[in-house]
């Protein structure tokens, strides 16, 4: 009697308390029903963003450079094994298709066993509720926060079907090593798609998402060993497997195949992510925006866009189909390499060109290029010397006057104003023919013939190449000798001498195409010939190019080819040695100096330029 009398008064005692969480939870349901409608517009099940690979191929098709932040293989609910969904169904949400977003018997069974335990062993989560978290909320444990997921929950339920909730939850969970979804974990750690992989496989990687940190298999292996056959025992014990077979899983071995990036010729790669940008800057009309800015402001502000913009492109997945030769580059890059290892802080960048296609073939980045260091095929601006006299000096001249190479030309001395030009070595000469003036590189019968052009005129012609640092303050006769403001960079030379081929005109591209997932084409460089020279002046300038090599500055190369042509360039001080060409196949420019400029007259004889010129001009390779 007493017992009764002492449990009545409990519940008289608990009465104020009920009515108190009675009133608290009347508040929250009214509130929560007032932003019912804001609820319904915030729950969306649309896939979320998605960052795919990308991934560049070669001239063959075949894959040599992936680039990925996260990995990912989305997956449909057929595509995954009954045995690998039973295993999440089972340790995370037993009754997930008979609730409604959320299960107040787990959540009150969660609470009990936890104060039981005196800490947190037990979630109440449902499967729906994990996924509301992923994609919507944060991981604080707050009742504010709690109580919204329970309600985006149900939300998500109302709009969705069971089957799409898994799925989502299958393919959005994380895995570890930036790994989202049971299919990329699939082919990250065992590097076969999920239909092939055993049960014991299967449960392992089902092990991961439970603590991501602690279950990471390629730094606690065992304790994911661990986790798994706690999984195939809850298995057991829900009757979905019998023990014996259980054992069998347990004891089937397991050995990681870990994927890694595939990351070849990361010279190549870090020009093609360069020029994928200048595609898309040049597609959307980003190119002419930044053109046309009013001040630096606005034009940073753009440049802020395009990146934006370059970055959604790439996070979407694409494949960029490239004119990479891999067998060329791999030669080139040992060879040039192993000359540069003899020489400390000794750099060198090179370009290689397909004369027929006008496609960048091969390229050279710097000694030992590590993917994303500084280019210097393309990002080093440096003077080009007297290898800039056939652009700017000597095909105009024939473009535009009546010279041949045997027309004379004073190779004395010449002052104009306070500009005094010197032949190499101060060396003073009478008349010579044009011929022999390009051959032996004299320097005052290049500015001679510059004022006969006419400057403006002469870069007027040279206004089709990709020329991006040249500047109104170059229009000076010392352009004739290659001397600019800024400089060029060896691409920019090797993608002008390609007009030397025949006397048209095409920018140098390595990206062929970009396609997304599904092999649409995005962008495609849309470039046409244009003539830019006559073919009498391309031919002209061919044969004078030509009797460099064999009788000139030249003198030291050898290439397997019917035709070989070339210009050599020394700078002031001698810091930069410069040789650019062209063979039957190829066109080239060749730059080498060091990144903090320093004369280099003592290891002018070596001719490192003129080995390099040989061998990447080289067919055979």
């Amino acid at each position: 009697m007493m017992r009764q009398g002492i449990g009545f008064l409990v519940i008289l005692l608990c009465f104020p308390i009920l009515w108190i969480l009675y009133s608290f939870i009347h508040t929250e349901v009214l509130s929560a029903a007032s932003f019912n409608s804001d609820l319904e517009r915030s729950i969306q099940l649309s896939n979320p963003t998605i960052t795919s690979p990308v991934v560049l191929l070669d001239n063959k098709g075949k894959l040599f450079s992936e680039d990925y932040i996260e990995w990912r293989e989305p997956l449909s609910l057929e595509e995954i094994p009954l045995f690998a969904q039973e295993l999440f169904l089972q340790s995370e949400d037993e009754e997930f298709y008979q609730h409604i977003g959320f299960n107040f018997t787990a959540i009150f069974r969660a609470v009990f066993a936890n104060a039981s335990a005196q800490q947190m062993e037990q979630g109440g989560s449902t499967i729906t509720q994990q996924l509301v978290r992923l994609r919507y909320l944060s991981t604080e444990k707050t009742y504010e926060r709690k109580l919204t997921e329970l309600l985006y929950a149900h939300e998500m339920e109302k709009q969705t079907s069971k089957e799409d909730i898994f799925t989502n939850y299958l393919n959005e969970i994380y895995f570890s090593n930036q790994v989202y979804g049971i299919g990329a974990a699939s082919t990250f750690y065992f590097g076969r798609s999920i239909d092939q992989l055993s049960e014991a496989e299967l449960a392992f990687i089902s092990a991961i998402p439970n603590n991501p940190t602690i279950y990471n298999p390629l730094t606690n292996f065992e304790a994911t060993k661990n986790r798994q056959e706690l999984l195939i025992d809850v298995l057991v014990k829900n009757g979905r497997l019998t023990v014996e077979r259980a054992n069998e899983i347990k004891q089937a071995p397991i050995k990681l195949v870990t994927k890694t990036k595939k990351q070849l010729y990361p010279a190549y790669s870090t020009f093609v992510l360069h020029e994928l940008e200048s595609l898309i800057a040049h597609k959307e009309g980003f190119k002419d925006k930044i053109a046309n800015a009013q001040n630096e402001q606005q034009r940073q502000f753009i440049e802020h866009e395009l990146k934006t913009r370059v970055d959604e492109v790439i996070s979407n997945g694409i494949t960029v189909h490239t004119a990479l030769d891999p067998l060329k580059q791999e030669d080139d890059e040992r060879y040039i390499n192993s000359l540069l290892s003899k020489k400390s802080n000794l750099q060198a960048a090179s370009v290689v060109i397909n004369n027929d296609t006008r496609e960048i073939v091969s390229i050279y980045g710097g000694k030992d290029y590590k993917k994303l260091d500084f280019h210097r095929a393309y990002q080093a601006i440096r003077q080009p010397g007297s290898a800039f006299k056939p652009l700017l000096v000597y095909a105009p001249l024939f473009e535009t006057t009546t010279y041949t190479p045997n027309s004379s030309i004073n190779a004395g001395k010449l002052c104009i104003g306070s500009y005094c030009p010197q032949n190499y070595g101060g060396a003073v000469y009478d008349y010579v023919t044009i011929q022999e003036a390009f051959r032996l590189s004299h320097n005052t019968p290049a500015v001679r013939l510059l004022d006969t052009v006419g400057i403006e005129n002469a870069f007027a012609r040279i206004s089709p190449f990709q020329f991006e640092n040249i500047e109104e303050k170059d229009h000076t006769y010392s352009a004739a000798l290659g001397g600019l403001t800024k400089g060029v960079t060896v691409l920019e030379m090797a993608d002008a001498y390609t007009s030397f081929i025949n006397g048209t005109y095409k920018p140098a591209r390595a990206i062929q195409k970009v396609a997304d997932k599904e092999g649409t084409v995005l962008y495609a460089w849309e470039d046409d010939f244009q003539e830019v020279w006559s073919y009498k002046t391309a031919q002209t300038m061919r044969g004078l190019l030509a009797q460099v090599v064999t009788n000139g500055t030249g003198k030291g190369i050898s290439v397997n080819s019917s035709y070989v042509g070339a210009k050599t360039g020394t700078t002031n001080e001698y810091y930069d040695y410069w040789l650019a060409g062209l063979t039957d196949t190829y066109t080239s420019a060749v730059w080498i100096g060091y990144d903090l400029p320093k004369n280099m007259k003592s290891i002018e004889s070596n001719k490192i330029h003129h080995r390099i010129f040989n061998r990447i001009m080289d067919k055979k390779n």
